[in-house]
């Protein structure tokens, strides 16, 4: 048994207007959250217009849209859990502490061996005078 054919009907042109204020904001806040990506709403809610959801976004959103080097094709990077994120700062830390003792030692060879004086020696007069100054 054959379903009978559904004649095409051709869609009717929305405008701006034809969208509430609240359907609008709702739309932003689900690309800009990464829900969906600008062009996943469209196809989702039958929204017609290629550009209209990139104008409700630079229009009502809350990140800057204007600029056209951002791809909004892809989905954002996934985000790094909090204890991801305190294990990669703990490691970043790390590495900085090494890096500066790394060069705190090649300074005090360099002025051990070289005669360099690379680090500034202040002298306490000179700390007190600076501070009378600026009173």
């Amino acid at each position: 048994m054959k379903r009978p054919q559904k004649e095409e009907q051709p869609q009717k042109k929305r405008t701006q207007e034809d969208y509430t204020l609240g359907f609008k904001l709702s739309v932003v806040e689900q690309v800009e959250k990464g829900d969906l990506t600008y062009k996943q709403a469209q196809q989702r809610y039958g929204i017609q217009g290629r550009s209209t959801v990139l104008i409700w976004l630079r229009k009502h959103g809350k990140l800057d849209w204007s600029k056209p080097a951002q791809n909004f094709n892809t989905m954002p990077q996934s985000k790094e859990t909090p204890a991801q994120k305190i294990k990669r700062l703990e490691k970043e830390l790390a590495d900085e502490k090494a890096r500066t003792l790394i060069l705190n030692r090649m300074i005090d060879i360099s002025d051990r061996e070289y005669g360099t004086a690379i680090r500034k020696k202040f002298s306490p007069e000179q700390t007190e005078n600076s501070n009378k100054s600026t009173k």
